[in-house]
């Protein structure tokens, strides 16, 4: 079973004492390439515009994932202050400017001031940050999440975090997902793996109008000397993981976010990048299915 996202990349949580929410944590190797793919409607994040090819930063110093809606942005604060204080960042003659994209769930913390991931959780996150093993279930930014609310926020079932990794001629992609979603989370055959309690399951669209409350994120590693569309494109290839193991994914109620990460190649291996797209699919599907089997 998988219990890290590879060499050199560090994960940290921060849970609630209830576990009714919590941040993660994920600390890239430096000289990395980052980008990421928004497919949800309803995202909420932050410096994720740094992240699109066309600006010119490619490196970032974390990736911050939490619940508490837009609330719990303010982790990424905690998690910026900790890692300028290891000297990771953008260096500028006044000192490391630490670059966090972050992205958020909505889940119960968010009518909860007391109880929302703050600056301090971001700090907790990055200090208990290790190589392995990663801790996976209701934990960190997956432990207030749920799944399996399309029929009615009554009926969800619990969802979590999980990892999932998939690798083919000597290619290797690993995968963290936070599950929060609308949908059902289902298996390979499309049986319901995670899925609505609902008496009578059938779809009608969400019920009431809808809710904000749903997202899956992801991020994606991989050793491999990329440029920034290339990591763009494999994060797109999460987001098809999603998709096949999500039903329904990608609503206007989901906030999905898959962040995708090279680092620098530990190898010769030359990167084939439809292959890493299709092991970055595999990886993203797993991961969300680990995440709800605790």
């Amino acid at each position: 079973m998988t219990t890290s996202l590879g060499a050199g990349f560090r994960v940290g949580h921060w849970t609630a004492s209830d576990r009714s929410t919590g941040c993660t944590v994920v600390i890239p190797p430096r000289a990395n390439v980052t980008s990421c793919d928004i497919r949800g409607s309803s995202p909420s994040s932050r410096e994720l515009e740094h992240l699109h090819p066309d600006r010119k930063m490619t490196e970032i110093s974390a990736v911050l994932l939490t619940g508490g809606s837009a609330f719990g942005l303010a982790t990424a604060d905690g998690a910026m202050e900790w890692l300028a204080t290891e000297g990771i960042g953008y260096q500028t003659p006044g000192g490391p400017i630490p670059i966090v994209p972050a992205a958020v769930i909505f889940d119960a913390a968010a009518f909860a001031p007391d109880n929302r991931p703050n600056a301090e959780s971001g700090r907790q996150a990055c200090a208990s940050a290790v190589e392995s093993p990663i801790e996976v279930g209701r934990v960190g930014a997956g432990a207030g999440a749920t799944v399996g609310k399309w029929a009615g926020r009554e009926h969800y079932a619990p969802g979590g975090l999980g990892l999932g990794t998939a690798t083919a001629e000597g290619l290797e992609v690993r995968a963290l997902a936070v599950v929060n979603s609308v949908g059902d989370i289902v298996d390979d055959t499309g049986n319901v793996v995670a899925g609505t309690s609902a008496p009578d399951p059938r779809w009608r669209g969400i019920p009431g109008g809808g809710s904000p409350s749903n997202t899956v994120l992801a991020v994606l590693t991989v050793n491999a000397a990329l440029d920034k569309r290339e990591v763009r494109f494999l994060a797109a290839r999460g987001s098809d993981g999603i998709t096949i193991a999500v039903r329904p994914a990608h609503t206007r109620y989901d906030g999905d976010v898959v962040f995708a990460i090279a680092a620098p190649p530990q190898n010769g291996t030359e990167a084939n990048l439809d292959l890493l797209g299709l092991l970055a699919t595999q990886a993203t599907a797993e991961a969300i299915r680990n995440a709800v089997r605790g």
